[in-house]
This record gives C-alpha cells, sequence and structure tokens, in this order.
C-alpha cells in the first residue's frame, strides 16, 4: 500500500480521529486507521456507490439512488478537506462527496448493513454491480 497521508491526531475530540490513511496499490481500497484503534479497509466501490453527494444521496430519503456498475471504480484522487473530511476523486470524474472522518468510520463500522442495504436498493431498482458491457 501506498501512504496517501497521515492525519495527525486532534486532542480534546469526543470520537474517534483518523491517524493515517492508505491507498491500495491497485486503487481499489482506501484502509483508514483510527486513534480508538479501529481499522477499516474500504472499497473504492464500495465509497463511490455510498457517496455522501446530493448526487447519490439525494436530498431526502426517498431521493436516495442505488448507482449500479462501479464494481472496477478506482480512486484517482484524494484531497484534504479541512481538518474534518477528505474529498475522493473516483476513475468515473465523480468529485462531489466530502467525506467526514465521522462518515468514514460509519461506513467501516456498519459496513455489513450498508453494503446489504445498497446490495437490496439495487436490485429493486433493477441495476447491477457490472460495468455495462461487461
Amino acid at each position: 500500500m501506498a501512504e496517501i497521508s497521515a492525519v495527525e491526531s486532534a486532542t480534546g475530540r469526543g470520537h474517534a480521529w483518523p491517524t493515517e490513511l492508505r491507498l491500495s496499490a491497485d486503487r481499489r481500497r482506501l484502509t483508514v486507521s483510527y486513534d480508538d484503534g479501529h481499522i477499516f479497509a474500504l472499497d473504492a466501490e464500495y465509497l463511490r456507490v455510498e457517496s455522501p453527494s446530493a448526487e447519490v444521496q439525494g436530498h431526502t430519503p426517498s431521493e436516495r439512488k442505488f448507482v449500479g456498475g462501479k464494481q472496477d471504480v478506482q480512486l484517482i484522487g484524494i484531497d484534504r478537506v479541512g481538518h474534518y473530511a477528505v474529498r475522493l476523486t473516483f476513475d468515473d470524474m465523480h468529485s462531489s462527496g466530502i467525506y467526514s472522518w465521522d462518515y468514514l468510520y460509519e461506513l467501516g463500522r456498519d459496513h455489513d448493513a450498508i453494503w446489504r442495504r445498497y446490495l437490496d436498493g439495487l436490485a429493486a431498482a433493477g441495476g447491477t454491480r457490472q460495468r455495462p458491457g461487461r
């Protein structure tokens, strides 16, 4: 894994704070380490389809979109946003989601339930994880 950035631990916070972000050599997995000892390996596809952007999440729960065709997506950019988040850029050029440290922690902690909700929603919408034409 190639180190992308080390995030300094903050003091006086009531929740976990990231200490390191690492992007795998194939750009398909982001590993986030937190100061409470948790380490989450998050696939690029998972991060893409759970983007906190309005494009994916909508402005209300009923507007939530289950984006398909992202199984092979890669991360091509990670940019720090202040002291609270990162903006991820994917090879499909999606870059409008700002992933707060708390949101990344939630995605790691609740991975199984969130992934199941996505797969169920995608199936209900008639979508597939495969890119069209594959």
